[in-house]
């Protein structure tokens, strides 16, 4: 995880707040010479397909998918953002996964890192709860030349309370953001709300910018 902080606000100074997580993974190709059944499919007696036993996927399957969402920031450190309608601190792509896990592809730069993850559950209809955790950050330099590295800090916390739009096409809610140094101190918070819209095979690149 990259956590890079800079000045964005005009005339107060105010620090935003880069939040990514470095990628780690794993591939594999090729396809087996044998027909292989996963564990988590169970066929039924007289069932014409294999029911998927993840009792998740019945009750988060509204949620599920890949969305744009934009985090707009209305405070910092508890004072109002000065600035009409608040500050965005990030413009990313998140996929929410029917076994309550989430990954976030931020819109910061990839050369520190721009993935997170998170968990998530659903507390009632159309809502949920999102605890996302990116873990190694970075403070933004901008006097660093352009391959130099911050600081590190110990990472940050989202909690996210979201609401589903009826449409099943769009969401929105609130933030809270608290940025901790390697002694697990908060040196920075935010809170804010949150704009997503769904990602179909038909969304072009340009609807997210």
């Amino acid at each position: 995880m990259k956590l890079q902080i800079w000045k964005s606000i005009s005339g107060i100074g105010a620090l935003t707040l880069v939040l990514s997580i470095a990628p780690a993974g794993m591939a594999q190709c090729g396809l087996p010479t044998k027909l292989i059944k996963p564990s988590s499919w169970s066929p039924q007696y007289g069932a014409t397909r294999p029911q998927l036993e993840l009792a998740a996927l019945e009750g988060s399957a509204p949620i599920v998918g890949m969305w744009h969402v934009v985090f707009t920031a209305q405070t910092q450190n508890g004072e109002t953002i000065p600035v009409t309608g608040g500050v965005v601190i990030d413009n990313s792509v998140v996929v929410w996964h029917g076994d309550g896990t989430e990954i976030m592809n931020s819109s910061r730069s990839a050369q520190d890192g721009n993935f997170c993850l998170g968990v998530w559950e659903r507390t009632g209809d159309r809502t949920y709860l999102l605890n996302h955790i990116p873990w190694q950050g970075n403070v933004y330099d901008p006097t660093a030349t352009p391959d130099a590295i911050g600081a590190p800090q110990a990472g940050a916390q989202y909690i996210e309370k979201i609401t589903l739009n009826p449409d099943g096409n769009s969401y929105t809610g609130t933030f809270t953001l608290h940025a901790y140094d390697t002694s697990g101190n908060v040196y920075v918070s935010f809170t804010g709300v949150i704009s997503a819209k769904r990602i179909t095979p038909e969304t072009p690149f340009g609807a997210l910018l």
